[in-house]
């Protein structure tokens, strides 16, 4: 893939511009303009990938999956809110909602030593006490 966007800019057309995937006409491409071209070609993987066919893949899909990709292996939150070009790392948190089996990971690996692993179970005379409330 890397060799084809370095094979793309150096094209003639590119060279002068600053927008490095442009509409027809030259200039920036639309919100729907990217939303349909990702559209037409997620119906085409999903010809070889019959699973996509399931999926709803959008642009803001996409933002999302890259987001907790680089939060997955370890990049700093405000580095990502960056990327994203958030004013600040709070509206990047509520973006970065991480997944059940990410919070099993931390969360098993702050386990101590001595301790049983599994599930928190509240006791009976607990939830009594919280439904009488």
């Amino acid at each position: 893939m890397l060799t084809g966007l370095r094979a793309w800019l150096r094209e003639p057309a590119r060279r002068n511009s600053a927008t490095l995937f442009p509409s027809a006409q030259g200039g920036r491409l639309s919100r729907d303009s990217v939303a349909d071209l990702l559209a037409k070609h997620v119906a085409r993987a999903a010809q070889g990938s019959p699973s996509l066919r399931d999926k709803h893949v959008t642009p803001h899909f996409l933002r999302h999956t890259a987001a907790m990709e680089l939060l997955q292996t370890g990049v700093y939150r405000g580095v990502i809110a960056l990327w994203l070009g958030h004013e600040s790392v709070e509206t990047t948190q509520t973006f970065l909602e991480t997944n059940l089996a990410l919070k099993e990971t931390i969360l098993a690996a702050t386990l101590p030593l001595d301790a049983r692993p599994g599930h928190y179970r509240v006791e009976d005379t607990l939830l009594a006490f919280l439904n009488q409330l």
